[in-house]
């Protein structure tokens, strides 16, 4: 793993990059997930907090994506990081601050995410756990802010969900 300096030294990705005047531009979009996973509150708790846990799911497809960066530290004001490059040599990065944690119940976190050095969104993103039965019910909740003509056309979404399944199978294993 790379590591430079620490993530709250940095501000190079918080720049925007210059455009001509007019090319700027933001799309909104908000979505809602639930997942109820067959383990207990601490236990999802943990695979969302905890960053070997968070390792096992929280990351771009094995084999088509290496690790960069990866820092982790939740707590209120606490930053979490994750910067991969894809077989294509294409750089994304998720750049996230924590807002609210109440432990076994609630995260909320705002990101930005990169593609190379342009910032393509910023976003307010709310997990919710709760009993259910014998498992956990999860609830996310997010809105987003897309840049200077990123069309997400709900691939966020669609990301979002995948890596929740991907939660799901890590903590059946």
């Amino acid at each position: 793993m790379a590591r430079n300096k620490p993530v709250s030294d940095r501000h190079e990705c918080a720049t925007a990059q210059p455009l001509p005047r007019g090319a700027r531009s933001v799309a909104h979009g908000e979505f809602h997930l639930e997942r109820v996973y067959d383990s207990a509150v601490a236990r999802v708790w943990q695979a969302l907090t905890e960053p070997e846990a968070k390792a096992k799911w929280f990351a771009g497809t094995p084999g088509s994506w290496e690790v960069l960066e990866r820092q982790m530290d939740v707590r209120v004001g606490g930053r979490e990081r994750l910067r991969g490059r894809w077989n294509t040599g294409v750089v994304t990065t998720f750049d996230a601050v924590y807002q609210d944690v109440v432990p076994n119940e609630r995260l909320v976190y705002c990101y930005q995410m990169f593609i190379d050095e342009r910032k393509i969104s910023v976003s307010l993103a709310t997990l919710q756990l709760e009993p259910s039965g014998r498992g956990t019910r999860l609830k996310a909740a997010e809105q987003g802010a897309f840049l200077d003509g990123y069309d997400d056309s709900g691939s966020r979404e669609r990301g979002t969900a995948d890596l929740l399944d991907a939660l799901g199978a890590s903590l059946r294993s």
